[in-house]
Parts: structure tokens; sequence; C-alpha cells
């Protein structure tokens, strides 16, 4: 945190001599919920800015930046930025994000904590990515990346591709204390006509850290047996490798397709997730699909989704034993950064369980025992609708509405309250956004959020504002 925090510092010093564009924001989120914690789309996929406390206010103050320097053959450009937030009742001030990204032409190299969803999910009305959705708060990583679809030369447009590798820091909010985290993805996309289609993988894997005594392999053999996901022994089995792989392995392939219109534009896609790479297999039917329609002339409505999620399989369809999406043996806090989903919201974690069911949540920094083991998520198995709807009310007045159904299955445990009893939860948001034209840079936001279902009932509240300080554009 040390190391974020000088890291932010100098950035905000840089940005002093931006010459392209600067924005300083000021703003706060107050919300409220009728029972302890907040309804799910209200404080999930904000990439940790707003708690779960059932009333609280989120305040922050952030800078962002770019400059651009004009070369011969590709321009250079520097970006950075810095958010600093403050909630839990004035008591939590975090460095939401604090980053450094320098591009030379399609490459760029990246450092630091900053907003990153994997995938070609919408941002504003998906239920999230199953690799990295934005639920949590951003994790610091360092990296190279094509972050835009770049055409390869010599195919003229028809083959574009896109990727990036990262090495990040998972804390001590884990069950194993200082583990790292590696991130790699690749993707290409086939067309240069109104039709293209795109197919993709991501790949995660949290490894080495300790607990207590208890330490795996860091080393730089370590790193490439990670990186090319071998079997190895890191230290977690004591009678040999195989068929153990170093680290918790997970992941996802993507595929889908693009089709532009005069009017319209359509985006398909379907997310494939595998645990420790065996469910890469075609008799896999888990996934997350979506349809997501984009009108460039409408009245009245600019975006509208549709997304079906089923994860009941968990690859049952081969001999070796069933996996558990987001959990680990090992990894006791699983897919999971900051008491929270890295992935999708849907799968329920101890943490944000223990408001509404008889089951304990984990202290991770604290907490050194084994007990958890494949334990800590407690809902991956469910079946799920879900629309999202942006439009607009006026000029300046945007709306966001997001409605999801769920059926919740809990996990291959017995002994888990839901699997017991499986359960029907609908959560529902409908938030408001007015730019106020008559004062500049200033934006006022309102939303509720009701939760209803076997779960749990809840109803909750926000309001927010924000302004820009500075707002500097050359």
């Amino acid at each position: 945190m040390k190391h974020v925090l000088s890291l932010s510092l100098l950035f905000l010093a840089a940005m002093a001599y931006a010459q392209d564009s600067l924005k300083v924001q000021l703003g706060t989120t107050a919300s409220l919920a009728s029972k302890g914690f907040q309804p799910l789309w209200m404080e999930s996929n904000r990439f940790g800015m707003i708690s779960s406390e059932g009333m609280d206010m989120s305040t922050y103050i952030g800078a962002w930046g770019t400059h651009s320097f004009p070369t011969r053959k590709h321009d250079f450009r520097i970006e950075y930025g810095a958010n600093i937030v403050n909630n839990q009742h004035f008591s939590r001030v975090i460095i939401q994000q604090g980053y450094l990204k320098v591009r030379y032409g399609a490459l760029e190299f990246r450092g630091g904590r900053f907003e990153e969803i994997l995938g070609d999910v919408d941002p504003l009305l998906s239920t999230g990515s199953l690799g990295v959705s934005g639920n949590a708060l951003p994790i610091p990583k360092i990296g190279l990346a094509i972050p835009e679809y770049t055409p390869v030369p010599f195919t003229n447009g028809w083959l574009q591709v896109k990727g990036l590798i990262s090495h990040g820091w998972m804390g001590n909010e884990q069950s194993m204390k200082r583990a790292w985290l590696h991130e790699k993805a690749f993707y290409a996309k086939l067309g240069n006509g109104p039709f293209k289609i795109y197919g993709g993988v991501q790949h995660f894997a949290i490894w080495g850290g300790e607990r207590g005594d208890f330490k795996l392999d860091r080393s730089w053999k370590g790193f490439f047996d990670v990186l090319f996901v071998k079997e190895a022994n890191d230290g977690s089995v004591p009678e040999g490798p195989a068929p153990n792989r170093a680290g918790d392995h997970r992941g996802l392939v993507e595929f889908g397709g693009d089709l532009e219109l005069n009017d319209v534009l359509w985006h398909m896609y379907f997310q494939v997730p595998f645990e420790s790479g065996m469910g890469i297999d075609i008799r896999n039917i888990d996934r997350v699909g979506g349809l997501n329609v984009t009108l460039k002339d409408h009245p009245w409505l600019d975006r509208l989704m549709f997304e079906f999620s089923y994860t009941k399989q968990m690859e049952g369809f081969q001999d070796a034993e069933l996996q558990s999406y987001y959990n680990n043996g090992v990894y006791a806090s699983g897919w999971e950064y900051h008491y929270r989903s890295i992935g999708t919201p849907l799968f329920l974690n101890r943490y944000r369980g223990a408001n509404f069911l008889p089951i304990e949540a984990v202290d991770w920094k604290n907490d050194d025992s084994y007990v958890w083991s494949n334990r800590n998520f407690i809902n991956n198995r469910i079946v799920g609708g879900h629309i999202g709807m942006l439009h607009r009310y006026a000029p300046g007045i945007t709306g966001r509405t997001m409605l999801t159904f769920t059926r919740n299955f809990g996990t291959h445990l017995e002994s888990n309250p839901i699997t017991v009893s499986p359960k029907n939860q609908a959560y529902t948001l409908h938030e408001v956004t007015m730019d106020m034209k008559r004062v500049p840079g200033l934006v006022l936001s309102a939303g509720v959020a009701v939760d209803v279902g076997g779960l749990y009932d809840n109803v909750g509240g926000l309001l927010g504002v924000k302004y820009d300080i500075l707002r500097f554009r050359q």
C-alpha cells in the first residue's frame, strides 16, 4: 500500500504538466437500505466504490489525465490517474485507483491499481464477466497489453487481435497471505465489414503466498509452472506433483459476433468457465450468454441487453472430481479480493451471505485456519435471466435499469443451506443521472434497488453528486 500511495502522489504531481487532458473530480454517494447490507446492484460492479454497509456515504476525490507525443510512426501516450475513497462511516480510506499507463502504438505498459473489465461484456448493463467483472476493488498489478483490437499486418484489416499479460499482488485479505496473481488473455476478431466474429480465452491463477509456516513456491520456476499451467509440486502436495497444478487456476473461453447496420449494432457473446483447465471441453454447457442491442437513432432507448446464466453442470461431464467455481482447497478465499467476488457478483461468498443465511463470515486477514477450504463461495450453481436498459428521459438526463431473476442451487456440499433448499431471487435497480447544464461539470444521480425472494428481501436507495473541479482539454 505504501508503494501504491507513493505512485499515486507521483501521478498527481505529473498531472500538473499534462497538456492534452486533465480532470480533477470530487464526488459523494449516500446509500441507505432497509437491511444492514445493500441490495445487490446497489453495491456490485462499481469497482469497490460503494461499501456494503446498510447506511453509508462514499466520498472520493480523483484526478485523471493523458498526454500524447506525436512521433514519425506512432503516437507515444502517457495516461495516469489516482482516486482516493472514504467510506464505512468515515473509517476507511482506500486508494481505489493509482496507475500509470504508457502506450506506443498498440502496445501499452501499465502499472498500479486501475479499473478494467476483461471480455466484451457491457460494463453498465451486464451482470458481469465470469473473469473480471469490476465487482471488486481493482487489484494492483503491472503488465503489458494490446488493450484494443489492432489489425494484424498483411491481413487488410480482416484479422484483429488484442490481449494482455499481468502480474498482480493479492495482499493480506486472503487465506494465503501475500499471494500473487497471474493474468493473461488473448482475443482475435475476424472480418472487416458489417459482420464480424471473435473468440478469446482468459486465464487467471493465484499462486505463491503463505499461511503461518505453510509457504508455497514463489521462484522463477514456480512462475513458469503457473504461466504454462504445468503439473508441478509447489509445496501444497507433499506426496508429489501429479496431478496437481501449482496455484489456483481458472478462466473462461469467450466467443461471439457483431452485426452493424445503419441504425442498430447487434453484439452477441458467450462465456464458458473452466477451473484448472479441465472445463475446456465441448461437453461443458455452463455459460453466460448475452445479446446487446445498441440503437443509434432511437428517441429514448440507447441500449438493450438480454443475458442468460447457467452454471449447474460444474464440469460434471468428466470422471474427475467435480469442480466448484471460484473455490479452492489451498487458496480457501478463492476468486475473491477484499471480500468481494472478482468475477460475477451472482456467485455468493460467505462475507455477503452471512447477512441473511445461517453461516459464518471469514476474516481472512486474521484467520489462518484450513477449515474453510472449498467453502468460501456458497452459491455458484445458478440459472438466471437478466434484462438491462440504458435510456434517455430528456437531453442530459439518462436512466439505467437492471432486472435479474435467478434460481439458486448452492454448491455440491449437502450441508449448504441453499443446496438443501434452492431459492428464487430477484435483483432490480433503476438509476437516473442528470447532467446539470447550467452548472458545467456538475452531475446528480439517484437510484432505487429492490431485491426480493427466498434468500432475502431488501430495499435501498442512493443519492450522488459529482463535480469537475478542473477539466482541461487541449
